[in-house]
């Protein structure tokens, strides 16, 4: 018996790799923060990366720590919502987070294409680029093809290949203060402060905590290491977030010179080309590392859609090794066929609408505490119903927020909010269309 549940467990993710695989699903590493120094200057971005995890990441964390080892399911946040509210709202939790995935997935083949500009501008001259991004897609693909466990070990080393540059970035910085004394820049808000982007902007950076939720059966004891890999999953963001900003804080370089890709000035200034060089390498990894495991975590998705009769039975199709490859191979497909788009990813479309997921997710913690008071839950957010919810106002006030901030944005012509409206309000229609209707008043079939 010992004998037979080592193999099954062999074939599962463990804790280390699942730890790597949600820091890609969130973060990646300090890629994205240069907005938010060039936006709200030292001062303010380090209160904004110490506050947000607060409010957002740990709240998060915690909420998905309690439904994931109540309902360690296939499909994760979409099980919880169906088993909350119904068929109907488990529909909506999936469609807003497959919508949102259109607006978000593009950007990480993007980011690899830019950063191997740098390196080797010819290969990403006119179609070219599109090329290597459709390649980045492909490698992603078959990397998934291979299952769970490749992905979350993957992960490990592409963490471990991202962030040596910043190790050593740190301990330069480190050398040079030592040396010379701290020369720290001027911690004030630059010139054309912009506060509530850069709050958007990290809100983002914290984003997709529940991603990791999606392949719990997939997972090693996931009572046990869900709660200990978000946990320890928030201190390494936290800590890879906050770390390279302090060190260029205090060695002077100012904010004024952080926009997208100024880590690799940053880089130049301490260790030299060589380290710059680094850096470009490391952002290449970084974008593939971080779709390679969203592709893990969203292709779960129609899989369990399907498993319970919202997608066609052919999403339910899975290999030797667990992976639905007919659900990877359509949306691989999907998201490739993105690339191609002309509109401009914003950031706000991508919080409302995850933000509206998020919601659904918190609503259905409740209700479940409520109901279900009786349901096994080997962890359990502390303090009861107060804790509870605790625990939801800061993410459902961060989300409002977010609402109100991208009331100026606009997107095909059209408000932000309206577009990311007509977005969500195809919902309904899609759970229509799939017959949902005649399952609306039955529970979940994974109940």
């Amino acid at each position: 018996m010992q004998t037979g549940a080592r193999k099954r467990a062999a074939g599962k993710l463990r804790l280390v790799p699942l730890v790597a695989a949600t820091y890609f699903m969130v973060s990646g590493g300090p890629y994205g923060l240069e907005d938010i120094i060039g936006s709200a200057g030292y001062g303010r971005a380090i209160a904004l990366l110490l506050l947000v995890p607060i409010f957002w990441s740990l709240p998060v964390s915690l909420m998905i720590g309690e439904l994931a080892t109540t309902m360690p399911a296939e499909g994760g946040f979409y099980r919880w919502v169906g088993r909350a509210m119904g068929p109907f709202w488990g529909f909506q939790e999936g469609w807003l987070s497959l919508a949102a995935s259109v607006f978000d997935m593009a950007i990480y083949p993007t980011t690899f294409v830019l950063y191997l500009t740098r390196v080797a501008p010819m290969l990403t001259v006119g179609h070219r680029g599109l090329l290597v991004k459709f390649a980045i897609i492909a490698i992603a693909c078959v990397w998934n093809l291979r299952g769970a466990v490749s992905v979350g070990s993957g992960s490990v080393r592409l963490m471990v290949l991202s962030l040596s540059p910043f190790v050593v970035l740190l301990g330069l910085a480190a050398w040079r203060i030592a040396a010379r004394g701290v020369a720290a820049a001027p911690a004030g808000a630059p010139l054309h402060p912009d506060l509530a982007g850069a709050l958007l902007v990290a809100l983002w950076n914290y984003m997709g905590w529940d991603n990791a939720s999606t392949i719990a059966q997939e997972v090693e004891d996931p009572q046990r290491n869900y709660p200990r890999a978000m946990l320890s999953a928030v201190a390494l963001v936290s800590s890879v977030y906050l770390l390279p900003l302090l060190a260029v804080w205090r060695v002077g370089i100012p904010a004024e010179r952080f926009s997208t890709g100024a880590w690799v000035d940053a880089a130049g200034l301490l260790g030299g080309g060589v380290l710059a060089l680094a850096v470009v390498l490391a952002g290449s990894l970084d974008g593939l590392g971080t779709f390679n495991a969203l592709v893990l975590s969203l292709t779960r998705l129609p899989f369990a859609m399907a498993e319970d009769g919202l997608l066609p039975r052919l999403f339910t199709r899975r290999l030797a090794n667990g992976v639905p490859w007919v659900s990877l191979l359509v949306c691989s497909s999907a998201w490739a066929m993105a690339l191609t788009f002309s509109f401009e990813r914003l950031i706000s479309i991508d919080l409302v609408l995850y933000g509206g997921a998020l919601l659904l997710e918190f609503l259905a913690l409740l209700l479940l505490r409520r109901r279900e008071p009786a349901m096994v839950r080997p962890f359990r957010i502390p303090g009861g119903w107060i804790g509870a919810w605790l625990v939801t106002a800061g993410p459902v006030g961060l989300v409002v927020f977010a609402l109100w901030a991208a009331r100026g944005e606009r997107v095909a012509g059209l408000p932000a909010l309206a577009f990311a409206t007509l977005v969500a309000c195809a919902g309904p229609v899609l759970f229509w269309a799939a017959g949902g209707r005649h399952k609306s008043r039955q529970p979940s079939s994974k109940d």
